[in-house]
């Protein structure tokens, strides 16, 4: 890597393209590597995705931007969490929150974690997680997730943003850190007598080389599937949807700081709330309902049968490539898989695979030497994000229709899920299967124990029993007490949004005086 200058092109902006330029010119400023990002003015962005997890944060942090600057750039919101309603017909199980923790957490999970294990064993204890978390207070009150200084504990937070803004926003920052951009549509790869990607051959008839190239180029994959001929392999067996249609609406009056996944007759639908509209999809499978007949349930899912508002339909493929880094090519975003977007996890692999790619390369000086190592992470990280999402799926208790029907009794499960499942209808801790599994890295423990007993993977009321004193050592009325002082810290979230819109116009004013 020192011995002379490097040149990496990105083919593809969108996030993804443009979370991978920022994020390897920030980590190697001080290397004499040259990024050029390649974009066609020909091919649309697909960007559907407008939830992110926390890490998206840490990865603002790590570029050194603060939330007054893209913020109110990109229409964005707070998230400290997803309702899921409708994905269980047990009665008191209608809906539940995953929640994004909190350091104050710490002292609720313990009696999540006691209530909801005895209720497995048939204690009569309430184990359903949305009395135990501060984040399903803050989304009940619509308060935003920013702590003042005389709260000093951690708290987690995503957001939601317009994702066609963002690559807007973050391909500004790029070219301010060096990158370079170049507009062409890509038409060839041409590869070298060793297999090695060569050059990208442009309608211009330009050849653009350079020493390694990332592929972000979408469903197309052009470099890594299509060139280098990468197999692809399919989850579509554990994961039957396969299509959406979006549309969006008027924001309401309260801005609510977390997304709604509301599951109707042949997937589920998602409410993500921006400071100037809703953003709405229907997720579903084309094999189980017809997109026409699909749109058409999802606009009175809306309230907009009557409405001339034009719908946009999307395809997408699930499952992920054989390797995400061969040769001298990276894939990453939709071009190295997908998984849909159910727990808003995408961006989060962006992230992760090129945060670990950096330090890949990095500890081999430019080599391949770590690439196994790499690609067997990132499969990892991949499989068990699959394996939470099919979950969701596997079980619910839904029966109204055969799509439904087909998930509740899907055998296609992996190994690694099967032994959770069963871990918990036995009646264990699964703390000890995520540990034995290593699985607690990608999806915490109280994720999956909130995913379980949110479903209502509990004894009914008809067959639990009294419990001792021992048993009830953890009072509903104490943790809610605690939570609920907790969030009096808090402010709404609309006026959090004004702060951070306010110090975006103070700056901008301040810099066009100067």
């Amino acid at each position: 890597m020192n011995s002379k200058k490097m040149n990496i092109v990105i083919l593809g902006g969108g996030t993804a393209g443009w979370i991978a330029a920022n994020l390897m010119a920030t980590h190697w400023q001080n290397k004499d590597i040259e990024i050029t990002l390649v974009e066609s003015p020909n091919i649309g962005i697909i960007g559907v995705g407008e939830g992110s997890t926390p890490p998206l944060k840490g990865f603002f942090d790590t570029i050194g931007v603060e939330e007054w600057e893209w913020m109110p750039e990109c229409n964005a919101t707070y998230k400290v969490g997803i309702t899921f309603k409708d994905w269980s017909t047990k009665p008191g199980f209608s809906h539940y929150f995953h929640p994004f923790l909190a350091q104050p957490d710490e002292f609720t999970a313990p009696a999540f974690f006691h209530n909801s294990f005895l209720r497995r064993q048939g204690v009569d204890l309430d184990g359903h997680p949305d009395h135990f978390f501060l984040a399903t207070e803050l989304a009940r009150q619509n308060l935003a997730p920013v702590t003042p200084p005389n709260f000093p504990f951690e708290i987690n937070y995503g957001y939601h943003f317009d994702s066609g803004l963002l690559g807007k926003f973050l391909a500004k920052k790029a070219a301010e850190k060096g990158v370079r951009y170049h507009q062409a549509t890509v038409t060839d790869v041409a590869l070298d007598g060793q297999g090695n990607v060569d050059c990208l051959m442009t309608d211009s008839g330009d050849n653009i080389k350079a020493d390694f190239f990332v592929d972000c180029s979408g469903f197309r994959s052009q470099i890594l599937q299509q060139a280098l001929k990468v197999p692809f392999i399919s989850a579509a067996k554990s994961l039957f949807n396969d299509s959406a249609v979006v549309f969006p609406t008027p924001q309401a009056e309260q801005i609510s700081p977390q997304t709604i996944s509301t599951a109707l007759k042949y997937g589920w639908a998602w409410k993500i709330p921006l400071t100037n509209r809703f953003g709405n999809g229907y997720v579903y499978s084309s094999s189980f309902v017809d997109d026409d007949a699909a749109e058409t349930e999802f606009r009175q899912h809306l309230g907009l049968l009557d409405s001339d508002l034009e719908a946009r339909r999307l395809k997408f493929k699930v499952g992920r490539v054989e390797n995400h880094w061969v040769k001298n090519c990276l894939a990453i975003g939709l071009s190295q898989g997908f998984i849909e977007p159910l727990e808003a996890t995408a961006l989060d692999m962006v992230q992760e695979t090129v945060v670990q790619f950096i330090d890949a390369f990095n500890r081999g000086q430019g080599s391949d030497q770590f690439r196994d190592q790499f690609n067997n992470h990132i499969n990892t990280r991949f499989d068990a994000v699959r394996d939470y999402i099919v979950c969701h799926y596997r079980i619910t208790s839904r029966s109204d229709t055969d799509y439904w029907i087909e998930n509740g009794r899907n055998e296609n499960l992996s190994r690694s899920l099967r032994e959770i499942l069963m871990s918990w209808m036995a009646g264990k801790n699964i703390t000890d299967e995520l540990e034995r599994q290593k699985l607690d890295a990608y999806f915490p423990n109280v994720s999956w124990n909130c995913l379980l007993a949110g479903k209502g993977l509990l004894p009914g009321a008809d067959q639990v029993r009294p419990g001792n004193e021992l048993a009830h050592k953890y009072k509903l009325k104490d943790m809610q007490q605690f939570i609920q002082g907790c969030a009096l810290n808090f402010k709404p979230h609309h006026e959090q949004l004004k702060l951070v819109s306010d110090e975006n116009c103070k700056r901008q004013a301040t810099v066009a005086v100067a």
